[in-house]
């Protein structure tokens, strides 16, 4: 199975760390915050709802103004982010002195999309596709500006002022032929899209896809969704940067969907929302782990899993669980594929039975990924009586599931500790252990020298673990050392201010794509395996030693 996994694993790689497929995932976590803010209002205007409480009319129009002018304009700044994504991969390919201008795409983007997506009324306009209906429309402008751009950059296709004219101005002049030519291509576009359809894009796109938006609420479409994020993980790629592009889009259109049949006093009906992929697929992380750490913490008789479980229980609490894919580990681990790659698939057909056959109310709030799966489960479906049973269900399903698995797993690991063991009391008569040396941190280097370290991961849980055990020694003993944490794709243009970004194993896919983020400004990039990864994020020591070692 491992060979199989290891000639895959390329493969997977490589579509995760296409800069297009990264540029939709980066552009979409750019614009998280707005999905959470505006939820705030939603939930503060609704959730009440659930103990009988009914705000006045104006109270809750009034609150839900925050959500509409953000969460409803949330495809429109998406087209603006996508744009920015792919745009700094493109500036990767060009000179630095004849560098793409971010922010004059971010404007033609959202321009072009405006245009394609704006229905006129007689009386004002229809603004129903700026928001989560037409992200779709969104990603496809958001990627066509971009290169718009790139070719006329490369090509020189820009009016070139004299060198005595000021550079913020010569730059607007410069920007002026690709703005032009993307605006106008989208507009010609527009016009002859609708004269030939009847409709504007994003509206055409939906009525299209509405097949694939019902396919992906069945069971067998919901099983594919989790199995295929658990698989992907399981030989050793980041799964959701794989599938969650693709379907990122219907979750959202679903959820606020959902919002709506609940406003209207129907049944929340459709399965596929947000939190539905974080609470449910990902119960405690990829492959639905929440139980795993408690399972070993509790019940693991080798010396490994007990250690594991005891330093991953509490992240994997909040839905980070790479201490236990790499620790035990899951990951290319034969022996845990079955519940690895089943127990996210019950879980989400488990829940589209009690949405679809006992009526429950499905999820209709966005909440962090990071809140607890059983407490995440709760809100997002307002407080839904049958929620309360499902979350039992589930970590009783889930923990019969893994159990059996990890048990056998255990059982090996212990038969091999005490061979270890035997074979140590043998030999002890003729081998002498070597005293440990102490460890040099190299704390005189960064008492001297200013260092700052990024550390990247996928969601920015690991990350920030580590990048705290780093500030925390730095603090104690008076270093001049400071890290930051990110997920992959957030703020990277902190880049170019730091010594060292320390990549994640979970992204080693992107290993490549971040290389020449980090040539680009001399900056020093390190990899890491994943055992060692999660040894950093528990010894503060080792992870000072670990810097200062490789810079």
């Amino acid at each position: 199975m491992n060979k199989v996994f290891d000639k895959l694993k390329p493969v997977f790689e490589a579509i995760a760390a296409n800069k297009y497929i990264s540029a939709i995932r980066d552009g979409f976590i750019a614009c998280m915050p707005i999905i959470i803010f505006s939820s705030i209002f939603m939930m503060v205007a609704y959730v009440p709802n659930a103990w009988g409480f009914y705000w006045p009319d104006n109270v809750t129009n009034t609150l839900m103004v925050a959500y509409k002018y953000s969460m409803g304009l949330l495809a429109l700044f998406v087209a603006g982010t996508t744009a920015k994504n792919l745009t700094d991969s493109k500036n990767l390919e060009l000179p630095k002195t004849n560098q793409i201008n971010p922010v004059a795409v971010i404007v033609a983007s959202e321009i072009s999309f405006v245009i394609l997506s704006i229905l006129p009324l007689k009386t004002g306009v229809d603004l129903t596709y700026m928001g989560t209906q037409g992200l779709i429309c969104a990603y496809i402008v958001g990627l066509i500006v971009p290169n718009i751009y790139y070719v006329c950059i490369k090509n020189n296709v820009t009016i070139k002022l004299p060198a005595q004219v000021p550079g913020n101005i010569a730059q607007s002049f410069k920007d002026l032929i690709p703005m032009g030519l993307s605006v106008t291509a989208f507009w010609l576009f527009g016009v002859g899209f609708k004269a030939a359809t009847g409709t504007v894009l994003p509206r055409w796109i939906i009525q299209v896809l509405s097949p694939l938006f019902q396919a992906s609420d069945s069971y067998l479409g919901l099983a594919l969704i989790a199995g295929a994020m658990a698989f992907f993980w399981f030989c050793g790629v980041q799964g959701p940067s794989i599938v969650q592009p693709a379907v990122v889009p219907i979750m959202i259109a679903n959820t606020a969907a959902n919002l709506q049949q609940y406003q209207a006093g129907q049944h929340v009906s459709h399965v596929l929302a947000m939190n539905t992929m974080d609470y449910v697929m990902n119960f405690g992380g990829t492959g639905a782990t929440f139980v795993v750490a408690f399972i070993m913490l509790f019940a693991a008789r080798s010396a490994q899993l007990k250690a594991v479980g005891k330093a991953a229980f509490v992240p994997c609490t909040f839905g980070v669980n790479e201490p236990v894919l790499f620790g035990m580990p899951i990951i290319m681990n034969p022996m845990l594929f079955i519940p690895f790659l089943a127990t996210p698939i019950v879980n989400v057909c488990l829940f589209k039975f009690f949405v679809s056959v006992l009526g429950m109310n499905s999820m209709m709030y966005t909440m962090p990924w990071t809140v607890p799966g059983p407490i995440g489960i709760l809100i997002s479906t307002g407080f839904a009586p049958l929620a309360f049973v499902f979350v039992l269900l589930t970590l009783v399903l889930d923990v019969a599931i893994y159990f059996p698995f990890i048990r056998v797993y255990d059982s090996t690991l212990l038969a091999e500790e005490k061979a270890k063991e035997e074979v140590i009391e043998d030999d002890d008569a003729t081998h002498v252990l070597p005293e440990t040396a102490p460890s040099a941190h190299g704390e005189a280097y960064f008492k001297q020298n200013e260092v700052d370290v990024l550390v990247l991961c996928a969601g920015g849980g690991t990350s920030g673990i580590l990048a705290n055990a780093l500030n925390k020694l730095s603090k104690e003993r008076g270093l001049k050392l400071s890290a930051a944490a990110r997920a992959y794709g957030q703020d990277m243009d902190l880049i170019k201010d730091m010594n060292m970004v320390i990549l994640a194993p979970q992204m080693e896919s992107m290993k490549g794509n971040l290389k020449k983020i980090t040539d680009k400004y001399g900056v020093k990039l390190v990899t890491t395996t994943g055992r060692q990864y999660i040894e950093l994020t528990n010894n503060g020591d080792m992870a000072l030693d670990f810097v200062e070692s490789n810079l």
